[in-house]
């Protein structure tokens, strides 16, 4: 959580202890290993009203190219399904070719663009 954290520049100075915690009480976060390692994570939201959202999603940046993120994303959208959720939505960034074009073999469809502004 914490490297996920930092790649999206929300810094380590947050504890991200509770929400891992809360995650995995609900079952909604996924390890994915390989050899005994972890290789990725990949957690989804409570089911609310039939929704759930998949978020995050990270593999470390030495370990990305080797499907780790594509496995861990079906694994917690199926998971998010058998959960009872009907819709299962997951934000990605569309400037980013590369996992837009996993996401959409995976079976998401862009809905709509979202933007997000800072004011300080």
């Amino acid at each position: 959580m914490d490297a996920f954290a930092a790649d999206i520049g929300t810094g380590p100075a947050t504890d991200h202890t509770a929400g891992a915690e809360r995650r995995v009480a609900y079952g909604g976060l996924y390890l994915w290993e390989t050899g005994g390692v972890t290789v990725s994570m990949a957690a989804h939201s409570p089911v609310v009203a039939g929704q759930a959202r998949v978020a995050p999603v990270y593999t470390p940046p030495a370990l990305r190219g080797r499907g780790y993120a594509g496995a861990v994303t079906a694994a917690v959208s199926r998971a998010a399904q058998e959960a009872g959720a009907r819709q299962v939505l997951l934000f990605a960034d569309l400037a980013n070719p590369t996992s837009t074009a996993l996401h959409q073999r995976l079976g998401y469809r862009p809905v709509s663009d979202h933007v997000d502004i800072a004011l300080r």
